[in-house]
This record gives C-alpha cells, sequence and structure tokens, in this order.
C-alpha cells in the first residue's frame, strides 16, 4: 500500500525515528502504526520515544568564528554527565560548524546534512546510541569587522555552561577576550539604552514609579526620582554603560574606545536559561532509578 507523508509525519513524532527509518517502517508493516512503532523498537531505531518527553535543560553551549562571522547554539542534554560525554561533545562541536556555514535558524540547521544525514536524524541517532532526550534549542550568529569568542567553564575546546560572542570595529589588542569575560559575569540585557526592550524599560518605570508614590513626597519631586533611578537602571543592566570589570573606573563603552576599539554587538548564551527544571528531592530520585524509570 502507498504511504503518505502524514502517516510518516505520525510515526517520527511518535518515536523520534529518522524520516527514511519512519517510511521503511511502515512499509515493513504496510502501513500498520502499532505495528510500525514495534518494528522501529526491535531495530533499536524508537529508543529515542521514551526519551523525549523528559526535560533537557542540561548539556552545552558551543561557539564557533570564521571570516567575520561567528555562531553560538545550545544543545540540551538531560544530564550534565551526557554533557561530559566525548561522543556528545563531537555532536555539539559538529553541529555548530554546521551551523556556522549553514545557519540562519535552527530549524534551517536541523534540515541541513552532517556527514551524508540530516542533522536532526543525526541528533535522533545520538539519543538512540546514548540514552538521553536532546535538543538543539537555540542558536545566534553574529558578524563584524572583528569577532571574539569566550567560553565560561569550557568542558572542551569552544564549547561550555556559558558561551559569549563580541562583535568589533577596529582591530583587537586583547581588549575583546576582556569584555567577552565581562559579558558572561554580568550577563548585560542590551548593548546600549537604545537597544533594550521597551517592554523592559515601561515595566521598570513602573515599578520605580509605584515606589516613589509610597514615599508621599510630591509628584515633582517623584518625577525626579524616577529619573534618577532610571538612568542608573540603564547604566546597570546595558553593556556600553556598565562598571568594567577589569577597571570598575571606567565604563565598558569608555574603556572600548581607550583600546582603540567599538563594541558592534555581543551573544550571551548560558546552558538552560529559560527551562523549567523538575526539581526531585534525593529519595525520589533514588526510589524512581530503583523504578526502572
Amino acid at each position: 500500500m502507498a504511504i503518505t507523508a502524514a502517516q510518516v509525519k505520525e510515526l517520527r513524532e511518535a518515536t523520534g525515528a529518522g524520516m527514511m527509518d519512519a517510511k521503511k517502517a511502515l512499509t515493513e508493516t504496510d502501513g500498520d502504526m502499532d505495528a510500525a512503532v514495534d518494528w522501529l523498537r526491535t531495530k533499536g531505531l524508537a529508543k529515542a520515544a521514551k526519551k523525549s518527553g523528559r526535560v533537557a535543560a542540561e548539556g552545552l553551549v558551543a561557539v564557533a568564528v570564521n571570516n567575520g562571522k561567528g555562531v553560538a547554539i545550545e544543545m540540551n542534554s538531560e544530564t550534565d554527565f551526557v554533557a561530559k560525554n566525548a561522543d556528545f561533545q563531537k555532536l555539539v562541536s559538529d553541529i555548530a560548524e554546521v551551523a556556522l556555514e549553514t545557519g540562519e535558524d535552527v530549524e534551517v540547521v536541523k534540515a541541513a546534512h552532517l556527514n551524508g544525514k540530516k542533522v536532526e536524524d543525526v541528533i535522533t541517532d545520538a539519543i538512540a546510541r546514548i540514552g538521553e532526550n536532546m535538543n538543539l534549542r537555540r542558536m545566534h550568529i553574529l558578524e563584524g569587522d572583528t569577532l571574539v569568542h569566550y567560553v565560561h567553564n569550557a568542558a572542551a575546546d569552544g564549547m561550555g555552561k556559558i558561551g559569549v560572542l563580541v562583535a568589533l570595529n577596529g582591530a583587537d589588542n586583547g581588549i575583546g577576550k576582556q569584555i567577552a569575560m565581562h559579558i558572561a559575569a554580568t550577563n548585560p540585557a542590551a548593548l546600549s539604552e537604545a537597544d533594550l526592550d521597551p517592554a523592559v524599560l515601561e515595566k521598570e518605570k513602573q515599578v520605580q514609579i509605584d515606589i516613589a508614590r509610597e514615599s508621599g513626597k510630591p509628584e515633582q519631586v517623584i518625577e525626579k526620582m524616577i529619573e534618577g533611578r532610571m538612568k542608573k537602571f540603564t547604566a546597570e543592566v546595558t553593556l556600553l554603560n556598565q562598571q568594567f570589570v577589569v577597571n570598575p573606573d571606567l565604563t565598558v563603552g569608555q574603556a572600548a574606545k581607550e583600546a582603540g576599539v567599538e563594541i558592534t554587538g555581543f551573544v550571551r548564551m548560558e546552558v538552560g536559561e529559560g527551562i523549567e527544571k523538575k526539581e526531585e528531592d534525593f529519595a525520589a530520585e533514588v526510589a524512581k532509578t530503583a523504578a526502572g524509570n
């Protein structure tokens, strides 16, 4: 019987198997979905399905730079133990190189080829082989005259828990790495006030208005208070206006200017940002392991 694309898609979503494997399973079982799932399981190709519901909040961030273009990717795993696995690290490094060459967004990278197979299928194979859920979660491209990268808590070359890219105009004389380390430490929200999300500014302003009005001071005094507090807020969260950790007497912008460079952009990516992790106490974890889950 003819196998439809919709059937292949349904089986892939149910098992995590690659497209060709899903199609073959349906062909071998005359389109019987349950039998196709069992066929994949017997071939060891549906092992990913059992893992796919688990939270993958550990993993690695990898950075790669070439010819004025840089990329940062986050590849997640369930445990930090797997993040230390050489096989997983090689996978992350390879995908970062693919992203640097072909990357526009995560979906484009997943559809790109690595060693003759689609990246998403390579990931599925790794899930089955290593035994943990994995996910290429996000990526960011940065371009500039000079690109500097830094990895904090490096697990291997070019990858770790925090990855930073900095784009500069002008020749880097060492200031680039210092700025990248500063970004890793302080996690600025934006390059400058002009780059801040208006919603973030408005939310902070409303908070400051509410705090100021609690003081009971006259409205004209409140306006001055809010103005001063918002100026302090933007200085604390924008890279160019932050006190430079290497020399707190200067802002980052001033330090860059003295070094003869201009910062035009940056990326900071940290493993697990924004992922809700399920917390379990130790006794519950042991019981779960003993039960074979």
